[in-house]
């Protein structure tokens, strides 16, 4: 008799057991599978920005067979052209001069043969300044300093936008959001809601002309668009919200 009422007891210790672990990998399971439902979405931030920083090279050049000649001819030219940036509203400041880079030609191993000047010198004119608009204005009336016989060279004006840091958090606000956005979309479409974030990785910061795409992003947001100073700063970061019923 003992021996059946503790076989019974037994038998529903085990039953018991069964059920109870039955229910907790079922949960398990459904946790598994709910943990699965997610949906990965993009969210896009855009911004048309001015520049703020104007980097102007400009490069001055003299050639003759005499060479005192040519260096004076140089720093007249230098010196034309420091006086042209100043009258147009860019502080001294904001004007490097390089040392003259001078070059004989009857100095080269294989040059002895050339026809034209002895001595080349070349001299730049590096302006950086945040006057954008005055920079521009400038760099339209370079044909002044040709008129003053002025031999001019390189001459590329680069605007950058130096203060992607003071946007960044308003721009990745507006991206997360419209993450958000997009998978509640989802979600409503397939009958479900927005849980929390699973992960989410924010995209690099690009920065190019209005017309571009992306870019990789310097230190000063991209050399992309160099020749535009309206700038398009763009973000894109990735976000995968779990869904629950």
């Amino acid at each position: 008799m003992e021996h059946t009422k503790e076989a019974a007891v037994l038998g529903g210790t085990l039953f018991l057991g069964l059920v109870l672990g039955g229910w907790m990998l079922g949960s398990q399971i459904k946790a598994i599978k709910l943990a699965d439902r997610y949906v990965a979405v993009r969210g896009l931030a855009e911004r048309n920005v001015k520049s703020d920083l104007a980097i102007w090279t400009l490069t001055v050049s003299a050639s003759g067979d005499d060479y005192a000649s040519v260096l004076h001819q140089a720093a007249d030219g230098k010196d034309k052209t420091v006086a042209f940036l100043t009258s147009a509203g860019i502080q001294q400041n904001e004007i490097a001069v390089a040392s003259p880079d001078v070059t004989d030609k009857q100095a080269r191993e294989y040059g002895n043969n050339d026809k034209g000047p002895r001595y080349l010198v070349s001299q730049q004119v590096v302006v950086t300044s945040p006057r954008v608009d005055a920079v521009s204005a400038a760099n339209a009336k370079t044909a002044s300093l040709l008129d003053q016989g002025v031999m001019l060279g390189r001459n590329q004006v680069q605007y950058k936008f130096s203060s992607l840091n003071s946007i960044k958090p308003d721009m990745i606000s507006e991206a997360t959001k419209n993450a958000r956005e997009a998978a509640e979309r989802f979600a409503a479409d397939s009958g479900s809601k927005v849980g929390a974030i699973r992960s989410a990785s924010q995209g690099q910061f690009s920065i190019s002309a209005p017309n571009e795409g992306g870019a990789e992003p310097n230190p000063y947001g991209g050399d992309n668009g160099d020749s535009s100073m309206m700038k398009k700063v763009r973000v894109v970061t990735s976000t995968d919200y779990y869904l629950e019923k």
